[in-house]
Order: C-alpha cells, then sequence, then structure tokens
C-alpha cells in the first residue's frame, strides 16, 4: 500500500509548526499505525532527515500515549487506541492527516507529542484514597455491591489518553474527571474523601484551563475503552452535594 501523509511537524513548543508532505510506500494492511510511522521514520533517516517525533510506550492499548488525530478524529476512524489501529482501515493510496491533540491544555512538545501533565496535576489534587494512620486495609475486606463494584471497575479501564478532550469542540476534560470520580465514589473506600475530592480535581480541572461540558458526547464516541457519559452526571451531582457541604 501506498499513502500521502501531511504530518504536524513542529521542532518546539515556541516554533511555528506546520503540515509536511510525505510519500510512504511498502505499507503492509497488517501493520499498525505507528508501525507504519517506524517505517516512515526509517526512511527519513535513511534521507538525512530528522525524523518525526511521537509518544508510544505499550502499543498494546493499554497506556494511552500514542495520542493522535488522524484525518480529525481522535485515535482515527476506530474507536480504538492508535497503536491498536491498522493501516487496513485506510485504502490504498489515501492521504491521511496526522496532528498532534488539539487543546490549550495540552501544549506542543514537538511535532506529534503534546504534554499531558495537566491530566497529572487533576490525579494529584485527589484522584487517590489517603490512609493517613496504620497501613490501608485490605480491599477484599471491604463489602461493596456488585453492580457498584463492577461499574468502578469499568470506569476504572479509562487510561488517560486524552482523546476525549481532543474530540470535544469545548476542550473539555469532563469524561476523564468523570471518570475517575465515579471509580473511587463508588467504592467504600472513596467514601471519607469523596466530597472533598470532587471539589478539588474539579478546581484543578478548572485551572488547568480545559473547557466546560456541554454535554455534545463527542468524548464519549472517541473513548477507546468505553467511558459512558453517565459519568459526567455523577461528576455534576457529587459536585452540587460537596457544595451543599462547604467544599
Amino acid at each position: 500500500m501506498k499513502f500521502t501523509l501531511k504530518i504536524w511537524r513542529q521542532a518546539g513548543p515556541a516554533e511555528a509548526g506546520a503540515l509536511h508532505t510525505y510519500s510512504l510506500d511498502g505499507v503492509s494492511t497488517d501493520m499498525s499505525f505507528l508501525e507504519m510511522l517506524d517505517l516512515l521514520n526509517e526512511q527519513l533517516i535513511h534521507s538525512g532527515e530528522e525524523p518525526i517525533a511521537f509518544d508510544s510506550d505499550c502499543r498494546e492499548g493499554i497506556c494511552g500515549m500514542c495520542s493522535l488525530m488522524i484525518n480529525g478524529q481522535a485515535h482515527g476512524p476506530e474507536v480504538t487506541t492508535t497503536c491498536q489501529l491498522h493501516m487496513r482501515s485506510f485504502k490504498d493510496n489515501d492521504t491521511i492527516t496526522i496532528e498532534p491533540w488539539r487543546s490549550g491544555s495540552f501544549p506542543i512538545i514537538k511535532d506529534l507529542i503534546v504534554d499531558r501533565g495537566a491530566f497529572d496535576r487533576i490525579i494529584s489534587n485527589g484522584g487517590f484514597i489517603s490512609a493517613n494512620t496504620g497501613s490501608a486495609p485490605e480491599a477484599n475486606s471491604v463489602p461493596a455491591a456488585r453492580d457498584k463494584a463492577q461499574r468502578a471497575f469499568n470506569v476504572a479501564t479509562c487510561i488517560g489518553c486524552g482523546a476525549c478532550v481532543a474530540a470535544c469542540p469545548n476542550g473539555s476534560a469532563s469524561l476523564f474527571l468523570g471518570a475517575k470520580i465515579t471509580h473511587l465514589g463508588e467504592l467504600p473506600q472513596g467514601q471519607p474523601e469523596r466530597y472533598s475530592r470532587v471539589a478539588s480535581m474539579v478546581a484543578q480541572h478548572d485551572h488547568e484551563g480545559f473547557g466546560g461540558c456541554t454535554n455534545i458526547g463527542e468524548c464519549a464516541a472517541a473513548c477507546p475503552k468505553g467511558i459512558p457519559l453517565d459519568v459526567i452526571s455523577q461528576l455534576n451531582k457529587d459536585l452540587r452535594d460537596s457544595i451543599k457541604q462547604g467544599h
């Protein structure tokens, strides 16, 4: 297969960026999207050009590092992570436009790599359970209703890739935030800090410059882990209760 690739190149955070066009031949339908970029980088290195910088780690759809806008869609035409997207999803001689996440809260570091440290700072402002004295109790010794435990496990599959932010016209991280709030809020271990947690994490979300949610739903449609839109309703409910309690 042969492709025309229009790829965002940017030397650094303070530099101007632009789309550069490359031609790539010899692509197998069994290649993942990242393997295709590896092939292009080999070609660039052999011709004495600087390879394209992009993020990846596990390449198994687990870590969420492979964050790319592909033809204007977060992670591309399939609802999966970029590393699990295969070139058979495209047609021979297609033109593919590849860009980094477009969000003011995810500044570009270089080429296709963005800084998603904002997510880490949101987590550090409450996305955990504290055990202030002694060791934490064995989790299996704390009874939990099956439906609540299952829901907590389901939303805990969020990998923090940022596709929800990239897909949202408002640049909101409410789906990510809702997943973290719901994950801990459904379990008995998360109750002592439930309302202070949501107040702190929402404040950090807003401080990072993410937009507000208007329930468009693009976030859930783009999420590679299928996080449901109703976690945002849970987020809003917990936030209202938090305000009532004076947090």
